[in-house]
């Protein structure tokens, strides 16, 4: 009876072994660390999503609805408060409480931290108590739920036993505990970590909440070259990948077995430049910065041949656009959104009279691993810029080490791509346009562009509650921004990603992928 008793036990366990569902993921770059707070870059917050939470998350169709609080509302026109959700309990079994989202908070806005930006209005968070918490900003700030959809919790006495209270430091390659170890809430669990080489999560089987996939493991591999990247999909080496590349979507599309989604992602790429330096770190002008003068930045804009880009360089996936937020983000106007003509002569007058009549020499960085055809694009930029005598020094390398260079502003030139969180103009105006500040505001305009009327609409925008106002507010602020040339928008990029036809995904314009919500049939 005892060994018929065993054999059933055997087989109940091979049968509930052999439906465990294995999801194989490929992208073109890695995630950079498991610290949720150390970098805000799409693929790493969507990555750690599956791991860690917000208060504030959001559904399918990227609309606001409750994560780790279950409640949000004004308890007055500075105060926000969030009740929690009971019952939650991080990876390692303690409970999730009011103190976790202030230590969270806190370690968001503190040195390291590449989530400031998003914490910069706050005057304090407090917990009022062990399950509600209250957010004081400095003014009004109607849209705080949507700002903090990307700031995920984190557990204060594992950060503490493990000495990881400080985000990891990514511009100094400072790393610690969280680096590599990570303890969330989340319906994943972390496994392993290989970094840049793969990366386990498995199926948290305490999760609170509601899982509609069917994933039970998931294994991640960064797969740099395009080529290798479609082979390994092609041959069934891996289930899922993104991006696919331009040249290959029709292949996977037409492929037995395979299936193709594409869609518009909300990401606008975009050239900045160091108009803060008075003389630029990698150019040969002595003495001198050229893009401090408007007319130098003017030239750069009309020297770009957006067509051409779009046409032969993303063949054809890509919407130019000549604003920072594209369609789809709340305080985009299609009236402003007219390039400035393309335009080689004006161009060179431009240069001219700017009193580079012969142009001058600079460095562009850029990512090769990071956006669709980044590398592509800059070499396309740097042939265009040629014909009007700037002769660009072309520096592509991996985004492990783009990112924390750029980080510490140690650039003339650079291309970035920039989807606002919130879906909301605000964000792009605050942290890419907005002066930098030591709270978090500007943190990523990166070449130091300064316009204090721009920087006070941004402030008085961010407290407004009439809707016709605030846009009026968002609408300005644009114009004056495009008058200056503060940056050269590029194009919305499309998201294209290929996979296994038994694979259903929820493809999101943001660029996130939950695994919660792939099924494998």
């Amino acid at each position: 009876m005892l060994r018929r008793w065993g054999a059933v036990a055997i087989l109940l366990l091979q049968m509930a072994t052999s439906h465990a569902v294995t999801l194989r993921v490929a992208n073109q770059g890695d995630v950079q660390s498991m610290d949720p707070h150390s970098f805000n870059e799409s693929l790493q917050l969507s990555f750690v999503n599956n791991i860690y939470e917000p208060l504030v998350a959001r559904d399918r169709n990227l609309r606001l609805e409750p994560g780790l609080a279950i409640r949000w509302t004004q308890a007055a026109p500075t105060v926000w408060r969030f009740e929690l959700r009971r019952g939650v309990r991080f990876h390692d079994g303690t409970p999730f409480t009011a103190d976790d989202v202030v230590f969270s908070f806190e370690r968001a806005a503190g040195e390291g931290s590449d989530m400031k930006s998003y914490t910069a209005a706050f005057k304090t968070v407090r917990r009022f108590d062990d399950h509600t918490v209250e957010i004081e900003t400095a003014a009004p700030f109607p849209i705080l739920p949507e700002v903090i959809a990307s700031v995920y919790m984190m557990s204060r006495s594992w950060c503490v036993a493990n000495k990881a209270q400080t985000p990891v430091d990514r511009r100094k390659g400072v790393e610690n505990a969280a680096s590599f170890n990570a303890n969330g809430t989340g319906p994943f669990r972390l496994k392993e970590r290989r970094p840049t080489t793969r990366t386990v999560l498995v199926r948290n089987p305490d999760y609170w909440g509601r899982v509609d996939g069917n994933v039970d493991e998931l294994v991640f591999t960064p797969i740099g070259n395009d080529a290798t990247r479609v082979a390994a999909l092609l041959s069934g080496e891996i289930d899922l990948m993104e991006p696919v590349p331009l040249q290959d979507v029709e292949r996977v599309r037409a492929s037995t077995g395979f299936k193709l989604l594409q869609g518009p992602e909300l990401r606008v790429i975009f050239l900045g430049m160091d108009q803060q330096r008075d003389e630029l770190l990698n150019a040969d002008v002595r003495g001198r910065n050229p893009f401090k003068d408007r007319r130098v930045r003017q030239a750069v804009y009309q020297a770009i041949d957006i067509a051409s880009i779009r046409s032969r360089v993303m063949r054809g996936a890509a919407n130019p656009v000549a604003l920072m937020v594209s369609p789809g983000v709340n305080g985009f106007m299609s009236e402003l959104n007219q390039r400035l003509p393309y335009d080689v002569d004006a161009a060179r007058t431009l240069l001219s009279q700017a009193g580079y009549p012969k142009g001058f020499g600079v460095g562009l960085d850029c990512p090769n691993d990071r956006y669709v055809n980044d590398a592509a694009v800059c070499q396309a930029v740097a042939a265009q810029l040629a014909r009007v005598g700037i002769k660009v020094d072309l520096r592509t390398e991996s985004k492990a080490t783009y990112f924390p260079k750029i980080l510490r502003r140690d650039t003339s030139f650079y291309l970035l791509g920039w989807t606002p969180s919130t879906y909301d103009a605000h964000d792009v105006l605050s942290a890419l346009i907005a002066s930098p500040d030591d709270k978090g505001r500007g943190q990523y305009n990166l070449g130091g562009y300064r316009n204090p009327q721009v920087d006070e609409l941004t402030t008085k925008l961010q407290s407004e509650v009439d809707v016709a106002k605030r846009n009026a507010m968002i609408r300005e602020a644009f114009r004056l921004h495009q008058d200056d040339v503060g940056h050269i928008p590029l194009h919305q990029q499309t998201l294209a990603w290929g996979m296994k036809k038994n694979i259903d995904v929820v493809q999101q314009a943001d660029n996130f992928m939950p695994y919660k919500w792939i099924v494998v049939r």
